[in-house]
């Protein structure tokens, strides 16, 4: 107060609200003074701040969604259990540690193409189909060198995959690998004709148990499969780790 005026000054003012129409309401965080100081954003961002988080609460989180999930679950939808507060850098983290968390046990956390989820070991798949006791889908041999190609070779036409094999490729073949969802027409060539181009899918990557394209076996040792499966049979099942999610 002035010892001159005995009135209160600005600054006073500011101090106790009761004396200002517009002051903030008692038990508000930030004064007037303070919103004075600080940029609007500021004030805006402080006004929206969130409790911090709780890494192990997260971890359990993110747990139980992925056991819950029937599909694979991107580090974009994992983020939403968080309302978006966590980086992507963190989520990894947690998912990294679950996946030690799981080590010998009959399940696992793997990641594949569409992101991160639990599966049974393959080794365990021979207990599984007990409960389950339905055979595999086999595939001929002209469907998975059909797959191979495209897979190796895509973005590719039907008659691309004809010039490979030497043989002529049936509708039947083409039809069978769309079904299952490992193959898809992406586009047409700009030829006479316009014939469409087929290329694999995410839904094949998961089924392998791969995050890419690039983790596929060598092209020998794909020859080498065939060549072994053709020998005992004229029609082979898929490789094993298709037929463990098959």
């Amino acid at each position: 107060m002035s010892e001159q005026t005995g009135r209160l000054t600005p600054s006073e003012i500011l101090v106790f609200p009761a004396a200002s129409k517009d002051a903030p309401e008692p038990g508000n965080e930030l004064t007037a003074t303070q919103d004075a100081e600080l940029p609007q954003g500021r004030v805006e961002e402080q006004a929206n701040i969130l409790p911090a988080i709780d890494t192990q609460q997260l971890k359990r989180v993110l747990e139980t969604a992925l056991l819950t999930s029937t599909e694979p679950l991107a580090l974009a939808e994992l983020k939403k259990l968080c309302a978006g507060q966590a980086e992507h850098l963190l989520l990894e983290t947690l998912l990294d540690e679950l996946v030690q968390d799981w080590q010998g046990r009959g399940v696992e956390l793997c990641r594949v193409a569409s992101g991160w989820r639990f599966r049974a070991k393959p080794e365990m798949q021979q207990y599984l189909d007990r409960l389950n006791p339905q055979k595999p889908p086999r595939y001929s041999r002209a469907v998975l060198e059909t797959l191979a190609i495209i897979a190796y070779h895509q973005p590719v036409t039907r008659g691309d995959i004809e010039e490979i094999r030497g043989v002529a490729v049936a509708s039947q073949v083409l039809k069978t690998l769309e079904a299952r969802g490992w193959v898809e027409v992406v586009g047409t060539r700009d030829t006479p004709g316009k014939p469409e181009l087929f290329a694999t899918t995410k839904q094949m990557l998961d089924d392998l148990n791969l995050r890419a394209l690039q983790e596929l076996p060598s092209l020998q040792e794909i020859g080498a499969l065939l060549e072994q499966d053709t020998a005992v049979s004229e029609v082979i099942a898929p490789p094993p780790a298709v037929a463990v999610v098959a």
